[in-house]
């Protein structure tokens, strides 16, 4: 890849997205990246606040569903990596047509652009494609079985990007992360969650018992995976960046208690969610392969997440004044 690319960021304003720009800015001092992001309630402008200034970023507001404003911007640039999605899996239930629109005709409207201008297209996915995990570690080479709204979309968009390399011999990447935690992350979601609601010394709500097994990714440790898939990954193939850290919920819960000196008392059990599956594992060998492997421990790296939270404020109370029902103890990456 050369050093003088210039990358279409697409959901570049939400969590993973907005790591993941500043990450490959940093590491490739002569490329570009432009993102593109509807600014839905999971986009935050101000993630992108310390890129504005570089003039080898631009941010513009639009919709991957636009057919004239992505072909515009694809124009423009030498390689699409797709990490716009609805990601909410409580949405997907209540509202599943934005889904939909976003991970299925969105990833069409994207993978055209790609094959119009002859691009390299990365797909940004994730482990709950693979369902519920009830023993061993899923490998890529696995069946797809998801079990929500959110997840067989995403799924959708995963086999349509294979089947562009497929049939047209578009020069497509799938990554598919485990949860992903770190600064940026829409206080929906579990960790900033239950870590901001405990420095309000609010109930943190758990589905049903807890004990719901999650692999955890610290978001600097994917964004690097998806660079090294960028950099190294072969055409038509789908990477799992697993972080090897899994824990129940409650497990979870009770590090974030501990590091903020807070009782457990603070715990709620709530009814859990309708399909909530109970386990998510990848195998990430054919990762280590390609020279990646995790470098953030988990304790250290989820104590710098709370103390980030713990130390901007300013930027998730406004955020949690729009947020669903705060019941997010299964939460997607």
């Amino acid at each position: 890849m050369s050093s003088r690319e210039h990358l279409l960021v697409t959901g570049g304003a939400g969590f993973i997205g907005s790591n993941f720009a500043r990450l490959y800015l940093s590491s490739n001092p002569r490329a570009r990246v432009t993102v593109l992001d509807k600014l839905t309630y999971a986009g935050n402008r101000d993630n992108l606040a310390d890129l504005e200034r570089s003039r080898r970023f631009r941010f513009v507001h639009g919709d991957i569903a636009d057919e004239r404003v992505v072909d515009r911007l694809a124009a423009q640039v030498s390689c699409v990596v797709n990490f716009a999605a609805e990601s909410h899996v409580d949405r997907s239930i209540e509202a599943p047509d934005a889904f939909l629109q976003t991970s299925v005709f969105g990833t069409f409207v994207l993978l055209e652009a790609a094959r119009r201008h002859g691009h390299r297209f990365l797909q940004v996915s994730t482990d709950e494609v693979y369902g519920d995990v009830a023993a061993g570690s899923c490998t890529e080479a696995d069946p797809v079985r998801p079990r929500s709204p959110y997840s067989a979309l995403k799924a959708a968009g995963d086999l349509l990007a294979l089947a562009y390399h497929a049939t047209y011999g578009l020069e497509v990447t799938v990554t598919r992360g485990s949860n992903t935690f770190g600064p940026y992350q829409h206080p929906e979601k579990l960790i900033p969650l239950f870590v901001t609601n405990a420095i309000q010394d609010l109930p943190l709500p758990i589905y049903g018992d807890g004990l719901q097994v999650r692999d955890w990714l610290y978001v600097a440790d994917h964004c690097a995976g998806i660079m090294a898939v960028l950099h190294r990954g072969a055409a038509g193939e789908i990477y799992n960046i697993g972080g090897g850290n899994e824990l129940t919920n409650i497990e979870v819960t009770r590090l974030i208690l501990d590091r903020l000196a807070k009782p457990t008392s603070l715990m709620r059990h709530v009814v859990d969610r309708p399909g909530h599956d109970r386990r998510y594992s990848m195998d990430s060998s054919k990762m280590k392969a390609l020279g990646w492997e995790p470098v953030h421990g988990l304790i250290s790296a989820l104590a710098e997440t709370v103390d980030w939270y713990r130390q901007n404020e300013a930027w998730w109370r406004p955020l949690k004044t729009g947020s669903p029902s705060p019941c997010a103890a299964s939460q997607a990456s």
